[in-house]
């Protein structure tokens, strides 16, 4: 957004598009009341708009003094609004053609359109949110699962903010300390007390990075999901197994071998953690060109997934098709999963013996047997088998996690300086570092180009 653009008053339709009951668009800036007095006619002609009360009325075109709809409408003064600017919200009746017609005339009243993000970035700039609220606003909008929604809400709620702020307060800290000593380098006594800084510098700022960076793998879990392939040759049931962990008929299963020819893809939540789970073709050998491509694709996916779920036919041993299969699968990450056990004579198939190394998850999938302990299963390794993630701000994104890997490498270098017993102009130069990063993440110095991009992934009217 241009320096010069945001004076300007902005609007757009907050609501997504479609049909509702309710449609909601959102004005603001320093015309936002005007713009709202000349298009809407209120039931009580005195009315004062008082701030942060709704009122009853009509929206009517200036132009034709044709009326659009009956909405009831707020405004609310600045500063205790969203952007900190004054906002005003018409809600009307639901229609995306009407939300659309009734935003025309606002924007003939010499309103710009907003662009995506534009309310939340005006709320950063003006200083009622950080940034790493601003992002919050986006995974809240974009969450999969509960626990996305409520790592989200932690984030809004200031929970990173905090634990970054608390680390920059260690860093002034010791910041204060060192240019002391820089400023009155002839003193007798030694003002830098490298004992006393090493303490801070552990357990204010080195301890709490580490465990932030501990934490990221969870928040980007969380945030962007995992990718989990089942994959296996044809008619050991991959698209049951689909269905059976969907809990719907979302794949066709039939007996005739090549039957998916591409892959589907559904979004499941397993324990808070969204994961896309992926349906692939068969892989076999002498595939007729449809099927072919269908398998070239399974095996592209298989090579990207974060997991592959490595199905096998429990009623038989396993075939050559199987095991070629299986090595060529062997550095990712994989459960194997023995199905059919409906149709098994033997208690547990000795997978081990054809070379197939690992615990086997047992599974119908379809009489759903064994489908709760695959998702436990499933859940155990990607977490690394603990128990209950943190439930503490973690680090949800890239940007955080790089700004945070700099920061901790900074930290590093002011532990081995100080080790060293080198300058304090050179420990104040880590120390400066340090802050720089973490400061980027909360936005205090992000480049524009940087926050253009964060706010460009939000809808429009956010």
């Amino acid at each position: 957004m241009p320096a010069d653009t945001s004076e300007q008053t902005i609007a757009a339709i907050s609501t997504p598009p479609g049909s509702g009951g309710i449609g909601i668009i959102r004005i603001s800036g320093g015309q936002a009341l005007p713009a709202l007095q000349r298009v809407f006619r209120p039931h009580d002609p005195a009315c004062q708009f008082r701030s942060h009360q709704l009122y009853y009325g009509r929206i009517v075109d200036p132009g034709s003094d044709r009326i659009l709809d009956e909405v009831l409408a707020v405004f609310m003064r600045a500063p205790r609004t969203y952007t900190r600017e004054d906002v005003v919200e018409i809600h009307c009746h639901g229609s995306y053609l009407l939300l659309s017609r009734i935003l025309e005339v606002i924007l003939a009243e010499g309103v710009r359109l907003a662009e995506p993000g534009e309310f939340t970035k005006r709320a950063f700039l003006n200083g009622r949110i950080d940034l790493t609220r601003a992002e919050a606003v986006i995974d809240i909008l974009s969450a999969k699962t509960r626990r996305g929604i409520d790592q989200a809400q932690a984030q809004l709620a200031g929970a990173l903010y905090q634990r970054i702020e608390g680390i920059r307060q260690g860093l002034l800290q010791m910041k204060a300390y060192i240019e002391v000593a820089i400023d009155f380098p002839d003193e007798d006594v030694e003002i830098a007390d490298h004992a006393h800084l090493g303490r801070i510098l552990e357990e204010q700022v080195a301890g709490p990075l580490q465990r932030l960076l501990d934490s990221a793998e969870q928040g980007r879990i969380v945030r962007e999901g995992i990718s989990v392939v089942i994959a296996g040759v044809p008619n050991v049931g991959k698209s049951s197994l689909l269905n059976a962990l969907l809990q719907e008929e979302r794949a066709l299963v039939t007996a005739i071998p090549g039957t998916t020819r591409d892959s589907i893809e559904e979004y499941l939540d397993i324990e808070g953690m969204p994961v896309r789970i992926v349906d692939t073709a068969g892989i076999r050998e002498h595939a007729e060109e449809v099927e072919e491509l269908g398998i070239q694709r399974a095996k592209q996916l298989m090579q990207q997934a974060d997991l592959v779920l490595f199905l096998l036919d429990g009623s038989r041993d396993p075939g050559e098709a199987d095991l070629r299969l299986y090595r060529m699968l062997a550095a990712k990450p994989m459960i194997v999963v023995m199905n059919k056990i409906d149709l098994c004579r033997e208690a547990v198939r000795d997978f081990a013996g054809h070379g197939i190394a690992g615990p086997v998850v047992q599974i119908s999938a379809r009489h759903q047997t064994g489908i709760d302990e695959l998702k436990k299963a499933i859940f155990a390794t990607v977490v690394g088998g603990r128990e209950q993630w943190q439930e503490d701000a973690c680090a949800p994104n890239l940007r955080h996690r790089q700004a945070l890997l700099r920061a901790h490498e900074a930290s590093c270098r002011i532990a081995a300086s100080m080790a060293e017993g080198s300058s304090c102009d050179l420990i104040a130069v880590d120390i400066q570092e340090c802050l720089d990063q973490l400061a980027e993440i909360v936005g205090l110095t992000t480049a524009d180009d940087v926050l253009d991009l964060i706010f460009t992934q939000f809808c429009l009217g956010k």
